[in-house]
Parts: C-alpha cells; sequence; structure tokens
C-alpha cells in the first residue's frame, strides 16, 4: 500500500532547502489554518492577522532579494509554498499570490529604488496588504480595453475609473494599480489608502473565497504624484508579467488542494465499511482514486518542469497558461469526485470538498479564464489569433 502523494518520487529531485521550506508552511497551515478554516469560510470572515502570519513564515514575496525584505528563495520554492498554502484553502494562497506576485513584483521589477524600499519590506513582513487592480466592470478578459484613466494635472495626476473583484481590497494598505495615460499607454501606480477620492467597497454574498476579502476599487479624481507611478513600464507589459507570476503560483497552489481531497478520500475509503469490507475494496472507489493520484502526479511534473524552466528564465507565458489551465481543471475534477467518495458526509465541514471545490470555481476564473488559457494554447501551436 502506497499512502503517498509523491507516486513518481519528485522529492529527489528537489533540494534539501526545498524540502525544508515546504515541510515548515505545511507545519504553518496544519497548525494556523485548517483549525481555523471552515468557520472562516462558513462565516464568511477573513482569518485574523493572516498577512503577519504569512510574513512570519516568508510566504509573502519569498523570491523577493533579502535587501528589500524578502527571503531571496528560487522559483521552485514559491511554488512549494503556494502548494502548501492552498492545501489550507484557496483563499490564503490567494493572498500570499496577490501579495508576492502582483504586488510586490511590480514594484520589485518596475518601480524606483525609492519604491522598492518603501514598499517591499512592509509587504513581505505582512505589516502593509497589498492588492492589485486590473479587471474592471467591462473589461475582464480584455485588459487592453480599460477604461480606468491616468491624466496630467500640473505637476501631478488625477486617477478616475473602477476595478472589481479585488482580493484585500477592502482591507489593503496600497495598491498597485493599472490605468491609460493621455497617450494610451498602460502605466501602473501605487495607490495608497489614504488618498482622498480612493473607495473599497467589498463584495458580499460569495458562495466561494469566503475565508477572503473582496471588494472594488473606485477612483474619483484621486490625486497621484508622480513618485507614485512605477517608473520602467508604460505598456501592457507590466500587468501581463505580473499575471504570468500568479498563473505560476495557481499551477502549484492548486495540487495542494487535490492533495487534501485526495488524501481525505482515500483515508475515509479504508475506514468506511459497507457491506463487510472498506468501500476501498470496491472497485469504482479505486478507480476513482487511481485517477486521482495519477492525475495529481501529472501535475507535479508539469510544475516542476515549469519551475526548473522559471529558475533558468526560460519559461514561456504559454507554458504557464498550460499548466494553470491544466492544474486548476485537474484539482476541480478531484474536488468534486472526491466528494461522492465520501458520499453525504461530503457535504459537511468536517471534509474539505465541497470548500476547495466552491473556491476552485474561482480560481478556474481568475488570472485568465480556463477558455482564454485553451486560446492561448491555440494561438501557440497553430500560429493563429481566436482571440480577434
Amino acid at each position: 500500500m502506497k499512502l503517498t502523494t509523491d507516486y513518481y518520487d519528485i522529492d529527489d529531485l528537489l533540494s534539501t532547502e526545498h524540502k525544508l521550506i515546504r515541510q515548515s508552511v505545511r507545519d504553518f497551515v496544519d497548525n494556523e489554518i485548517k483549525p481555523v478554516i471552515d468557520d472562516a469560510a462558513q462565516h464568511h470572515h477573513d482569518i485574523p492577522d493572516l498577512m503577519k502570519k504569512l510574513g512570519s513564515v516568508g510566504a509573502l514575496g519569498p523570491y523577493i532579494p533579502e535587501e528589500y525584505g524578502g527571503a531571496g528563495l528560487d522559483q521552485m520554492s514559491y511554488g512549494l509554498i503556494m502548494q502548501e498554502l492552498e492545501r489550507g484553502d484557496s483563499a490564503v494562497r490567494s493572498a500570499a499570490s496577490v501579495q508576492s506576485s502582483l504586488v510586490m513584483y511590480p514594484i520589485y521589477t518596475y518601480g524606483s529604488e525609492e519604491q522598492k524600499r518603501q514598499f517591499l519590506p512592509k509587504l513581505a513582513s505582512g505589516d502593509f496588504i497589498g492588492s492589485f487592480g486590473l479587471t474592471e466592470p467591462n473589461h475582464g478578459s480584455n485588459p487592453g480595453g480599460m477604461e480606468t484613466k491616468l491624466t496630467k494635472d500640473g505637476e501631478n495626476y488625477r486617477l478616475n475609473g473602477a476595478k472589481m473583484w479585488i482580493t484585500n481590497s477592502p482591507i489593503c494598505d496600497i495598491a498597485v494599480v493599472w490605468a491609460k495615460d493621455e497617450e494610451g499607454k498602460i502605466r501602473g501606480i501605487i495607490v495608497e489608502r489614504d488618498m482622498q477620492g480612493f473607495s473599497t467597497p467589498e463584495t458580499l454574498n460569495k458562495w466561494s473565497l469566503r475565508a477572503s476579502k473582496t471588494g472594488e476599487f473606485v477612483f474619483d479624481n484621486v490625486l497621484i504624484k508622480e513618485e507614485n507611478i512605477l517608473p520602467h513600464v508604460n505598456s501592457l507589459r507590466g500587468p501581463l508579467s505580473c499575471l504570468n507570476s500568479a498563473r505560476y503560483g495557481i499551477s502549484w497552489g492548486v495540487i495542494g488542494a487535490a492533495i487534501d481531497c485526495y488524501e481525505s478520500a482515500l483515508n475515509y475509503s479504508l475506514e468506511r465499511n459497507q457491506f463487510g469490507k472498506p468501500i476501498a475494496s470496491y472497485q469504482l472507489q479505486q478507480k476513482k482514486l487511481a485517477e486521482f493520484i495519477t492525475e495529481i502526479t501529472k501535475a507535479q511534473l508539469l510544475c516542476w518542469r515549469l519551475g526548473t524552466l522559471k529558475n533558468e528564465n526560460k519559461a514561456t507565458p504559454e507554458q504557464i497558461s498550460m499548466a494553470k489551465r491544466n492544474n486548476v481543471k485537474m484539482a476541480l475534477d478531484i474536488a468534486r469526485e472526491s466528494r461522492q467518495i465520501i458520499g453525504a458526509m461530503g457535504i459537511v465541514g468536517e471534509f474539505p470538498m465541497m470548500r476547495h471545490a466552491a473556491n476552485l470555481e474561482s480560481v478556474i476564473t481568475y488570472e485568465g479564464t480556463h477558455d482564454v488559457h485553451l486560446l492561448i494554447t491555440g494561438a501557440d501551436i497553430t500560429g493563429i489569433n481566436a482571440f480577434v
């Protein structure tokens, strides 16, 4: 009997440091997240002091250099951290992913030295909570059509528009927001909580990511100084590069959700007796479990190779799209099917399947929908863009 989710001995491909990092985050999730996550999801409230807790275990911007408050880790470490966080809940991984890939990454990559030193250490520790504003009410899969505007006002600028589906919007201290300037160029802006005209209404009544705050950004003639604009990017390349980093983290993270569902279903099937023997002895249950571990293993190998390419700066956006699309669909399928192994008990919070399935319905949509990522792969292999 092989009670492991490392069916192909992928651990042999990881360094000792990688495994220590993974174990430390796994312990954090077991001690700090799993005991409270069902209550948080059931009652639609976030986990108190989550960002500071994530900062304390090095889960925020782990690949950011130490001089800016990060841990200076590689991309494989980042992926393994995301995997363990999502084993706890997608909302936890989302919080770390947004802070790391959508807020810290653009400030580090496109920001001035002053911006890096002012914001990155506080974001890495969790003392500051960051959010990312790209999606708009009228523009999701087509970010180039954004209507949020940055217009010149003397020596300063004015920001007007709206963004939506923003993780941590209601509680953020700063936001990295993308807007079009008067020349039609895409600019990155660091918006601070106390700026007049900046509001963050919360999105309520969600069935998904219920342990996370979600909201909107509304910009009503917000005064923006030059020092709050990212100086080293003025095109859609800026937000898209952030999304590539986030999608990479998601491709790892959802493996954690799948593993949590698989392990729960496997353990239950070995303990639950019907007709005088464990339900794991029946062919249909073994079929499900065998398919689960096969798909998890395929996803692990995909991410390991992608992590290797990321470390070598060779990973393409199209490769990242494939991993994001495949792995999220894999995890969602396992969450749904594993619930059936548990039977009626699978709908209660004692088991994680329904919570993971509901969360993954958001993950399969955000950072590029399942269908859009299919078209990205299609365009890459045919040379024909099906978006237009």
